[in-house]
């Protein structure tokens, strides 16, 4: 790779400090690195870390322990000409001024990045325009629904003209149709050269939009991947779906080894296996036993997720 890593984190650690508590532990020695241009997923359970990592790296928060840097330049030492550099996104309704119409939210927040007054109106103006905002562009913020703000929240990311766009959960309260714009928005984005690091829970959106995927849980990193073929990170973990399976039948094929789970409704059993050739050997079980009707298939992005960090409250859609 040539040049400064849009994003290079050595051994991040973050604790936060707990009245009468123990520390609580956000990240802990988190490496990641994430190329100039390219989309890159965050993906875990609620209090995985992923906000943290954002906050660091938008320079809203200090770490613990480790190092960031985001094109070279360090988010401690090197503060403002990071700020320069990024534009941020987070979640929920805060960081709106709901008393400003869109327009002059985002004139603020050029005034904000020292823009020249020309420039902040054309660019307000272009994006409004872009994120389909321009016929309500001299409304109050207060009157626009969740949807609306949400993506007034990525014209103001963009306002700045980032090189790298930091996404937390950036399709929270869209509709099925702005997600999708926003999916194109990313795909544009993309093409002009911007880094976007974007924090989701929705599997088909990491699938649809990103280059790569990391998986964190409990503040640390467990895998990265293309997320069109994280498959591959588990070849032996395969589904094997069959009808008209005898209840003597499942038994046996819960014992076999390597089969992580076989569950049973009316006859049809769906059986997880995680160890290589245990697919295979029930298969060949379910063929003797004269089951005729069975499919096998790889996992998709979404069991991979569950096998490898477990359902702990996060939400697979």
């Amino acid at each position: 790779m040539n040049g400064p890593k849009a994003v290079d984190v050595r051994g991040l650690g973050r604790e936060y400090v707990r009245r009468r508590r123990p520390p609580r532990t956000a990240l802990d020695g988190l490496d990641l690195t994430v190329a100039p241009g390219e989309v890159h997923g965050l993906l875990g359970p609620n209090g995985a870390g992923k906000t943290t990592l954002c906050k660091i790296l938008s320079t809203v928060l200090l770490p613990t322990s480790g190092t960031a840097e985001v094109f070279g330049r360090d988010v401690v030492t090197d503060t403002g000409t990071v700020r320069r550099s990024i534009g941020i996104v987070f979640g929920g309704e805060r960081g709106l001024y709901g008393r400003l119409t869109a327009r002059q939210n985002l004139r603020y927040w050029s005034t904000l990045y020292r823009q020249p007054t020309a420039v902040g109106k054309t660019r307000s103006a272009e994006l409004l325009d872009r994120l389909g905002l321009a016929d309500r562009a001299d409304e109050r913020v207060e009157t626009f629904s969740r949807g609306m703000k949400q993506r007034l929240h990525l014209a103001r990311g963009l306002i700045g003209d980032p090189r790298l766009l930091i996404l937390d959960e950036p399709t929270i309260g869209m509709d099925p149709v702005a997600a999708r714009d926003f999916r194109v928005l990313v795909g544009e984005l993309r093409a002009e050269g911007r880094t976007i690091l974007v924090t989701t829970h929705d599997m088909a959106e990491a699938e649809a939009v990103c280059d790569r995927v990391s998986l964190i849980d409990g503040g640390k990193l467990v895998a990265t991947e293309d997320p069109r073929t994280i498959g591959s990170w588990l070849t032996t973990y395969e589904r094997v779906v069959a009808e008209d399976v005898p209840p003597a039948v499942a038994e046996s094929i819960r014992a076999i080894r390597g089969v992580r789970s076989a569950a049973e409704d009316n006859g049809t059993v769906v059986v997880e296996t995680e160890a290589a050739g245990a697919a295979a050997e029930v298969v060949q079980v379910l063929a003797k036993a004269g089951v005729v009707t069975m499919s096998t298939g790889k996992p998709s992005l979404a069991d991979v997720y569950l096998h490898v960090i477990g359902d702990r409250g996060s939400v697979v859609r």
